[in-house]
């Protein structure tokens, strides 16, 4: 419980750090021309193209952070019995 309580912090710092950084929503070369070339044209694929990107970027940490929950409540509640 005490590696948790450092951890957390951590963690929290990281994950809002990734957030807010402006470089975060990028894409590889080709797709950030097509993106940009769209966006100057009146298009709004290029924001979508970004929202796909880090939405399929957080999907495995989440999936991996889920189970790793579950499994730290039932070794805990192991514990306990």
């Amino acid at each position: 419980m005490k590696i948790f309580q450092k951890i957390l912090p951590i963690l929290i710092i990281a994950m809002l750090l990734m957030i807010f950084i402006p470089e975060a929503d990028a894409q590889c070369p080709m797709c950030k021309m097509s993106a940009e070339s769209n966006l100057k044209n009146g298009g709004t694929e290029g924001r979508s193209l970004n929202a796909g990107i880090l939405y399929m970027l957080a999907l495995p940490y989440l999936l991996v952070s889920v189970l790793g929950f579950i499994w730290w409540k039932k070794r805990k509640a192991a514990k306990l019995d």
